[in-house]
């Protein structure tokens, strides 16, 4: 299978902490990744190293390759605005701007210069539609997008993602602020979005996991300890410590 995503030897500290520990992971295209493991184990941080957020912090060190379709995103030379519309992220909490639900999508639009090129009515409309919001928001387009329940604001904020047509998603537990019923909703939407987009997720969640993930990387203490199809990491781990947390015998 091709991949998407190729991360080499990739370490990352913070000052004199080192967060990630030389992680080796490939994403295969049009698949959904999860990373799982205890809080703190470097999740997130690897996460935000995908789309070079990191680059926003001083006290951050980072050394190896992350290859996007074969190209090395991590090169000196590499335009990062470029990388981040090529790699959108979702956060844990929504975060929809303080605009109309329409201007949410619009404003991305317009930030990356697409609204020149495309026609800004029919990309807010597929992309709402594409995130199974076009039903509920169509006749309320001009209402503030904070006057959303949480499951349709992270859902607008995906949305958002998705409109200037990315690559990859990348989303930080998307759901762990939403209920059971938006949850199922977002997982829905996750793996109808596979077919267009290579996601990776990270998530607490051991079902969602187990749901929504072709694969799954198992995390710990900044290292990769196990990394294979979801099925196999849940019902075959290779690594006693795998297995531990899996089963939920950790700590």
């Amino acid at each position: 299978m091709e991949n998407k995503i190729e991360i080499k030897d990739l370490k990352l500290s913070f000052g004199d902490k080192q967060i990630l520990k030389g992680i080796d992971m490939n994403i295969p295209k049009n698949s959904v990744v999860a990373l799982i493991g205890p809080s703190g184990c470097g999740k997130s941080t690897l996460l935000r190293a995908i789309n070079r957020m990191h680059d926003l912090n001083p006290d951050a060190k980072i050394t190896g390759d992350i290859l996007l379709d074969g190209e090395n995103i991590m090169a000196s030379n590499q335009d990062v605005t470029a990388i981040r519309r090529k790699i959108g992220m979702v956060f844990q909490r929504p975060n929809p701007f303080p605009k109309s639900i329409f201007n949410n999508i619009a404003y991305g639009l317009k930030i990356n210069g697409l609204d020149k090129k495309t026609d800004v009515k029919f990309s807010v409309q597929e992309a709402l539609s594409d995130c199974y919001l076009w039903d509920e928001l169509k006749d309320s387009l001009n209402r503030s997008a904070l006057e959303l329940s949480g499951g349709q604001q992270q859902r607008l904020c995906i949305a958002r993602a998705i409109a200037i047509s990315p690559d990859v998603i990348l989303m930080d537990e998307p759901c762990s602020a939403l209920d059971p019923i938006s949850t199922a909703k977002i997982e829905e939407l996750i793996m109808r979005l596979k077919k267009d987009y290579t996601i990776v997720i990270v998530t607490h969640n051991m079902q969602q996991a187990i749901r929504t993930a072709d694969y799954t990387g198992f995390m710990y203490l900044g290292e990769l300890i196990e990394f294979g199809e979801t099925n196999q990491i849940f019902e075959n781990p290779q690594q006693e410590l795998t297995q531990r947390y899996v089963e939920g015998n950790f700590g």
